[in-house]
This record gives structure tokens, sequence and C-alpha cells, in this order.
């Protein structure tokens, strides 16, 4: 019976977020095909927070009241911060350069996500890097990896790969597309990678705020809600010339805006917050490589995308280099579970983890020294 429990401990961070890049994916797509018809990003932000804030507000009322912790000045500032990385600058930066891009290459660049989480964690001090450790090797190989896979991707492009599963006449139109559309494609990378510095500094921002603030409920809701304040201004300075985007009907913009708030803000924030806690910044970032698998295989299905030869070469290399992170990551977490075991917190206070690393080059200590 123990070990039953102790596997279902186990398992539940990583369901969570197989299921949570699973949500991610049908957002990628929705979204994208709402904005090549014409929605603005900057209003479906302002919706998309607005219906996390709806949806998180009576769980974290109801459920919360306990555990919720007094606000503070600097937990206020720490808040704004989160809304400012994720709704503001992430969402906005992300939907545009997929716009520009297409689905499938936006969510495969965002798999530099765990590489820039594991920088921001290691100058922040919260992750370890033992110089003669084989652990910490394979971070800064999974690391350079990553960026050497990008990099591939943005200087490459080559051939569109054919699936099976995808038809064969938009081929060629997609083809000239790339090719008259260079600026924009460079474009909307750039966008993607700045909404993955802003995505990776909110988690680390996330990591630090549920020390002091361990109520991932209302976390969540408050960050949507000053997510949609902060976004909503930014919208109205946008868009001030032309109101008629604000209006939307019973179409794929509302179903975008429902569900990507439901989905990707509400329930998102919570569970990463859940996750983050228990495994760390970095940890939730590793499994991006399943959202870009589904969403390049629905974008090729649904979106009639293609897929070019230097997307799936640059793509297989950040693999690569994540999957060497997460084995690191892995190896950290295994002595951190000898000396405490790892639950996968609710909303109790008394389960905040404070991290702390350094940079040392003397040979690590067997199973008991390692900081997370």
């Amino acid at each position: 019976m123990g070990a039953g429990k102790k596997l279902l401990s186990d398992v539940k961070p990583y369901l969570a977020m197989v299921l949570l890049q699973v949500g991610f994916a049908g957002m990628y797509i929705v979204a994208v095909a709402s904005l090549k018809r014409g929605m603005s990003h900057f209003v479906l932000v302002v919706y998309r927070n607005i219906v996390a804030a709806v949806l998180m507000a009576p769980f974290a009322l109801l459920f919360e009241r306990g555990v919720r912790p007094k606000m503070t000045p600097l937990i206020f500032v720490k808040i704004m911060g989160l809304a400012l990385f994720e709704p503001v600058l992430d969402q906005n930066m992300y939907y545009l350069g997929a716009k520009l891009t297409s689905a499938g290459f936006a969510s495969a660049l965002v798999n530099i996500l765990p590489a820039v989480t594991f920088l921001m964690a290691l100058v922040m001090r919260m992750e370890t890097v033992r110089l003669r450790s084989l652990r910490s090797h394979a971070k800064i190989f999974g690391t350079l990896c990553t960026v050497a896979g990008a990099v591939v991707m943005i200087l490459f492009h080559g051939p569109v790969v054919l699936f099976p599963w995808s038809s064969r006449h938009h081929h060629a139109a997609a083809d000239a597309a790339v090719a008259q559309s260079t600026a924009s494609w460079l474009n909307g990378t750039i966008l993607v990678i700045g909404a993955c510095v802003s995505w990776s500094a909110f988690f680390i921002l996330q990591s630090n705020t549920l020390q002091s603030y361990p109520a991932e409920m209302s976390l969540s809701t408050l960050i949507s809600v000053l997510g949609t304040v902060m976004s909503g201004a930014v919208a109205l300075v946008a868009e001030r010339r032309d109101m008629s985007v604000w209006v939307i009907g019973f179409d794929t913009r509302l179903f975008t805006a429902v569900y990507s708030g439901v989905v990707c803000s509400g329930v998102a924030y919570y569970v990463q917050g859940i996750v983050t806690r228990a495994r760390g910044p970095v940890f939730v970032t590793a499994f991006q490589p399943l959202g870009m698998i589904i969403t390049v295989v629905m974008g090729s299905t649904i979106l009639k995308e293609d897929t070019t030869l230097g997307s799936v070469i640059g793509a297989a290399i950040i693999v690569v280099g994540l999957y060497s992170l997460i084995w690191g990551k892995s190896k950290d977490h295994l002595d951190d579970t000898n000396k405490k075991p790892a639950e996968l917190p609710l909303t109790d206070a008394k389960h905040a983890l404070g991290g702390h690393v350094a940079v040392v080059a003397d040979v690590e200590a067997p199973a008991a020294k390692c900081a997370h």
C-alpha cells in the first residue's frame, strides 16, 4: 500500500505536465487559426485572462481561505511582475510570432524554454552546477544542444518534409509563402524567442513567489486579474483606431478565448505552480517536446501547415538536449528524495521549497549533498 502511494506521488508531476502539454498543443492550433482569420492578439490576451480569472476566483475563495497568507507590498510587486512577464509580454509576443511563422515552427522553437530557464535559474542560484559532476555535464550539454538546435531552425529552412497524414496539394504554395515572407518569418522568430525569455522569467519569479505566498489558486487568480488590467491597457492603446476588434461572436474566436483562458491560463498557472514547488521550474519546462510533436501533427492536418527540413533537424537536436537536461535534473531529484520524501503538494504552506545552489569545482559528495 505504501509503495503504491509513493508510486502515485512520483507519477503525478509527470502526468500533470503531459496533460498540460496536450492542452497547450490544442491552444497553439486554435489560436493560430483565429489570428490568421483576423483576430487581434492583443484582444485575445485580454479575453483569455478574463476567462481565467472568472474560472479560478471561486475555487481560490472557497478552498484557500485557511492557507492564503497576508498580502504584503513585496508580494504584490512580485505578482505584478508575474502578470507582466506572462499575460502581457509572453502571450502577446508568442501569438504574434506564431502568426508570422506557423504553429508548428513556434511550438518547436519554444523548446528552448528549458535551456533559457536553466540559465536563468543558474544565475539566480536556484540550480546546481558542479564542474566535475556527470549530471552537471549533462545539463550543460543539454543547454548547448538546445541553443544549437534553435540556431539551426532559424538559419536553415530546407525543403518541405512530407508527412503521411498531410495532403500534398498545398506544399508548393507553402514553399512560395516561406520564400516571400522571410522578413516576417525572422520577425516572428525573434518574437517567439522573446516570449521564451519572458516565460522563463515568469517560472523563476513564480517559484520565488510561492515561497512567501504558497496559495496556487489565489496566485493564479491574481495573475489573471492583473494580467487582464495590464494587457487591457496595452490593447486599448494598440487597437485604439479600430474598436470593432473587441467584438467576437459564437465562432472560433470565442472558442479560442475560452479554451486558452480555462486550460492554458487558469488551469496551467495552478498546475505549474504545484509542480514547480515539487520539482522546480526546469522540470516544468522540460516537457515542451511533447507539445511540439502534437502541434506539428495537428498543424499539418488541421491548418495545412508544412514543416521544413531545417525545423525537423533543429527540433531533433533540441529534443536531444532537452532530455540530457532532464536526465541531469532527475539525478538532482533522486538525491533530494533520499534526503526527504518529495510529494506533489497541495495548497499547504508547509510544503514550500527554498532553492539555493553553488557552482563549485570539487568532486561531488555521494547523494547526500546535492542542492536543488
